[in-house]
């Protein structure tokens, strides 16, 4: 649940209020102007001299400090020669300089010019909300709780920040989903969540059961799902359509939903499946993109396909040398079990494409390759089209979520050649397994425009951007970006 919103478009003043919590929000200065009547600028003042730090050096690292009301507050610059991701940073270490606290409510001051101040207080707002909303914890005594209430000073908008509320609804449904253990989310409980929140928002919901893939001749998701206890695995379908009926164009979004990840027969050791239940994290970012497209109406027939499961070990569990039929009926030679991510996506992009929509999105936590190419500070993207490879990377720019664009070259496919089979799954050698998936997974797009990504930033120890938890909800706000491009 965000915090209420409540909205000034005087300035913030100390006299009227009881704050105890004070976020202050400058553009880059080298002095402090006395156009402004900024909270605590005495505090402030002493401060910087006593740790002898320029002014202008807030906009990297913020300060805080007691004022003499007892408030606490904290100071922060935004540069506008720095990159969304560097201002969105600065902004949150501030943010959490306060939340640490944990207060009921937050106020913000923002200062600027005209043109200014409406990009300060998205950032600003954006960020609250996102930090001060709690995650999920099963704790007895939790040690965070919600903001209630965030006050804004210098600026109103009578839209209510619409988008930004969306993007901040978006991402806490997916970090919020992407954290719970993974004896709460099964496959079961996630699609009967999954069907709560559709009719929650007036989306369409159906769900391919096993036995209705299996029927269906879907045995790369098949194969995968058998070696779970109980048949619950299922590709969950959702469509919005948006206000806007006219020449609409149909959006597909596709998220793996790997509940567990144990590896299958290809056990993974404890460090590695240490987290695996964050391994539907691509799923939940896609429900995460389609209820911030919901919010406000975004001019979109979107479907959203979903590949949920579970990959374990059992007598039924799929193994090294199977080979399965593909949805589109091309045979697969299993290589490793640990590849699964790729399986499930393979006959759910199948389903997505069918349908013939303008573009298709999928997001999944697949590959490790790629968390050892760019670590956790960027997601890597694959495209079969140039201009969106384009318009990938600008959406990463403008969003603060920062995507770097890999190759999916035909001549890749040398290394997925079966001797028995149209296509090996993978190799065993994980060089570059980030591009063998992506061409892997192109044999089932059809030729739709299609972007994959794979979400290596998903994690980041301490937060990323203006995300201040270590789970992410990478891929929310980029996608929206890009849609607006779209």
């Amino acid at each position: 649940m965000l915090a209420t919103l409540i909205q000034s478009s005087s300035s913030f003043d100390p006299n009227t209020t009881t704050a105890s919590h004070i976020l202050v929000i400058l553009p880059k200065l080298e002095r402090l102007p006395k156009k402004y009547a900024i909270p605590g600028a005495d505090t402030l003042n002493q401060l910087l001299e006593r740790r002898q730090i320029k002014l202008s050096k807030i906009s990297e690292t913020p300060v805080s400090a007691n004022l003499g009301t007892g408030a606490l507050c904290s100071w922060v610059m935004i540069d506008a020669g720095k990159s969304v991701f560097e201002q969105q940073t600065a902004v949150r270490k501030a943010t959490h300089q306060l939340l640490n606290e944990n207060p009921e409510e937050l106020h913000l001051a923002i200062y600027g010019n005209n043109s200014q101040l409406r990009y300060f207080a998205d950032i600003a707002l954006y960020t609250a909300w996102v930090n001060g909303a709690a995650l999920p914890v099963r704790k007895q005594k939790p040690e965070r709780t919600s903001l209630t209430h965030i006050y804004l000073h210098g600026y109103k908008d009578t839209d209510n920040f619409n988008m930004q509320r969306a993007l901040a609804e978006g991402n806490l449904l997916a970090r919020g989903l992407t954290v719970l253990p993974p004896n709460e989310l099964t496959p079961k409980t996630y699609c009967e969540q999954i069907k709560k929140l559709a009719e929650n928002e007036g989306w369409m919901y159906e769900a391919y059961t096993s036995s209705t893939l299996k029927e269906m001749g879907a045995g790369a998701f098949s194969a995968v799902a058998q070696g779970s206890d109980t048949e619950d695995a299922a590709i969950v379908h959702l469509h919005f359509s948006g206000s806007n009926k006219s020449n609409q164009k149909r959006i597909a979004l596709v998220g793996k939903g790997i509940c567990y990840d144990t590896g299958g027969h290809n056990l993974k050791p404890p460090r590695h499946m240490l987290g695996m239940h964050e391994d539907m994290n691509g799923s939940a970012v896609a429900l995460g993109i389609l209820l911030a497209a919901t919010r406000v109406d975004m001019p979109f027939d979107i479907d959203c396909w979903l590949a949920i499961a579970q990959n374990h070990i059992s007598p039924r569990a799929y193994k090294q040398n199977d080979v399965i039929t593909a949805l589109n009926g091309q045979t697969i030679e299993i290589i490793h079990t640990d590849a699964e991510g790729r399986m499930v996506l393979a006959d759910t992009l199948t389903l997505a494409a069918k349908q013939k929509p303008e573009i298709i999105i999928d997001f999944a936590t697949l590959t490790g390759s790629m968390h050892t190419a760019l670590g956790s500070r960027y997601s890597g993207v694959f495209s079969n089209r140039e201009n969106l490879v384009q318009k990938a990377v600008s959406a990463g720019n403008k969003s603060g979520e920062r995507v770097c664009s890999f190759p999916v070259d035909a001549d890749y496919d040398d290394e997925l050649e079966s001797d028995i089979a149209d296509v090996k799954q993978c190799t065993l050698g994980g060089e570059y397994d980030h591009i063998l998936a992506a061409r892997f997974l192109s044999r089932f797009i059809n030729d739709t425009p299609w972007i994959h990504m794979d979400l290596s930033a998903s994690n980041h120890k301490d937060g990323l951007g203006a995300v201040g938890s270590d789970v992410t909800g990478f891929g929310v706000n980029w996608a929206i970006e890009l849609l607006k491009q779209l």
